[in-house]
């Protein structure tokens, strides 16, 4: 399936490794120009050498998401660069699971502002590509966590918020082409993640978690990636507001 992102331009927060590497190369596969961002230099510089083999072209920066201006002055000189945003996906995460004030802070800091002030940023490219093209998009990475508990931790409440949030600007943008859209993962295992770590730490709980899951697995970063790009490209061009678990079937709700 053609996704008609050929010449199009995406630009990912927390795009050197992980979901977010993944959604950036699979950008760049589909023929996509793409800037990503995320805290570590070095990892930043090697990520985008290697989208530029996948022969699109291809900008970084070191960007501290927490860091509002920041993060607002690389989404418009990735637009400026690029010649424009035609896909803005939000990404990056504090990945803190507790309960102090701090942990809550940081999921605020880095989940909810990261994603308001991504979107802020760019919506004048989304808006004048969505004028021209007849679409863009605005993606959110959140979590099954969203609705699954068993205590009070920051993570899963801060992910809510972006569900809830980006429900919110389908309604309101919807009229100028400009969608938004959220995917959520379940577990996703690849080397140095929450659960590659946990695999190598800590078997015999991971073992249990594989066993949570009724396909016996956990999800590539490929995997996630599939979703957000069919999610952003214009073939999803009527698909606004929704909530796409990624999950495996982990998750007992009915995603009504």
């Amino acid at each position: 399936m053609d996704l008609q992102l050929k010449g199009k331009t995406a630009v990912v927060t927390g795009g050197s490794r992980g979901i977010g590497r993944s959604i950036a190369e699979l950008f760049a596969d589909e023929g996509a120009n793409v800037a990503i961002c995320a805290r570590n230099a070095e990892q930043v510089a090697e990520a985008v050498e290697s989208l530029k083999r996948r022969g699109g072209e291809a900008w970084g920066r070191a960007v501290d998401i927490a860091d509002g201006a920041a993060l607002k002055r690389f989404v418009g000189e990735a637009g400026e660069r690029l010649g424009g945003i035609d896909v803005m996906v939000s990404n990056a995460s504090a990945l803190v699971n507790g309960a102090a004030e701090a942990d809550w802070q940081a999921m605020f800091d880095i989940d909810m502002l990261g994603a308001v002030r991504t979107f802020d940023a760019a919506f004048p490219f989304l808006e004048k590509a969505a004028e021209a093209n007849g679409d863009a998009a605005f993606v959110i990475v959140s979590s099954v966590s969203a609705a699954e508990t068993n205590g009070g931790s920051a993570y899963g409440p801060m992910k809510a918020a972006l569900i809830h949030y980006a429900k919110g600007l389908a309604r309101q943008h919807a009229a100028k082409k400009v969608r938004a859209n959220v995917v959520s993962p379940g577990t996703v295992l690849f080397d140095g993640g929450v659960w590659g770590n946990v695999r190598d730490q800590m078997p015999g709980y991971f073992e249990r978690m594989l066993k949570r899951n009724p396909t016996g697995r956990m999800a590539t970063p490929e995997e996630i990636a599939a979703a957000v790009v069919f999610l952003a490209s214009p073939r999803s061009a009527f698909t606004t507001g929704s909530n796409l678990l990624v999950d495996g079937a982990i998750s007992a709700r009915v995603n009504f």
